[in-house]
């Protein structure tokens, strides 16, 4: 587990994910403002269940407020073939570096795990995103209709031994 104050003077701890915060993360990708309009599709009906947290590396963002513990974020590390499967920040919290947090993370779990890179297929709106926290564009995933009918950026982080 790690922690971080975010730019607003509030700590950010990462931990692993546990089953019970599958409805969270599941409420997180399907309010995702990132997937409105022509993306809808995309994460319509999409579920984060307890068996996918069980099965991969899954760690949230938590940040305490009023009520308690709030997921701001959270990825997934699947391990082969080494792909961040899942990336999202919620919509109000996007812009205080939760994001690059948790993509500094992923690749300290990577490097943990003995990987030497990571692949990413982006969502469009998010390509400059991976591109600012250190990703090489590498190709393009191809649209895979009905859910996702458009071409993807398809990226690659390096992953330094230290």
């Amino acid at each position: 587990m790690s922690s971080r104050t975010s730019p607003v003077s509030r700590t950010i701890t990462i931990r692993r994910a546990v089953a019970r915060d599958a409805r969270r993360l599941t409420r997180l990708v399907r309010g995702s403002g990132a997937y409105q309009g022509e993306y809808a599709a995309a994460v319509a009906g999409y579920r984060v269940g307890p068996d996918y947290i069980e099965a991969h590396r899954t760690f949230v963002a938590v940040g305490a407020d009023e009520q308690g513990d709030r997921v701001l974020g959270f990825y997934s590390l699947v391990l082969a073939p080494p792909e961040l499967d899942l990336l999202f920040v919620a919509d109000e919290a996007q812009g205080r570096g939760i994001g690059r947090l948790l993509v500094e993370h992923m690749q300290a779990e990577a490097r943990a795990a003995g990987l030497d890179h990571v692949k990413v297929v982006s969502h469009v709106p998010a390509e400059d995103f991976y591109h600012r926290v250190g990703a090489v564009r590498t190709g393009t995933a191809l649209a895979n209709p009905p859910a996702v009918p458009w071409d993807r950026p398809e990226f690659e982080f390096r992953i330094r031994s230290e």
